[in-house]
């Protein structure tokens, strides 16, 4: 697949993404991450709480990451270390389909220690967020789009 069609492919899937399936299919992309085991162990000494947001979808949501636990949960919730925002759900998938982003692409607010700690979560994400919105079932059977 060349790069000019995987661009129109993350155009095309920002542009089916509703709020609500955007919401589901990372809050899903989430639990797969809490469920891998390398992701686990690489947090089992680590307690840190991450805010992600995406502003034109006026789309939050907090992951705390818990001595090898990862919690998702919608909207703000505490104090967070670190925080990515992205202005744009389009910038967003971009990032994600990348993994990495020029400067503008996304804001990464915290202390840079965290970069090394967050960074295998982000990874593990975004691998799992493409999964999942190309196969988007949950463990049920249930579409999440």
């Amino acid at each position: 697949m060349t790069s000019d069609e995987r661009a129109g492919e993350t155009e095309s899937t920002s542009l089916a993404l509703s709020k609500r399936g955007a919401r589901r299919v990372i809050q899903r992309a989430f639990v797969l991450v809490g469920r891998a085991k390398p992701i686990r162990q690489h947090l089992r000494e680590t307690a840190l709480t991450t805010h992600w947001t995406v502003e034109d979808w006026a789309l939050e949501w907090t992951v705390s990451l818990d001595h090898g636990r990862v919690e998702f949960s919608r909207g703000h919730v505490g104090k967070a270390q670190v925080s990515y925002v992205w202005k744009t759900g389009a910038r967003f998938l971009n990032h994600i389909e990348s993994q990495v982003g020029p400067k503008d692409e996304f804001a990464y607010v915290g202390d840079l220690v965290w970069h090394r700690v967050v960074d295998p979560v982000f990874k593990a994400f975004a691998t799992t967020l493409k999964e999942v919105l190309a196969d988007p079932i949950d463990d049920d059977g249930v579409r999440l789009l």
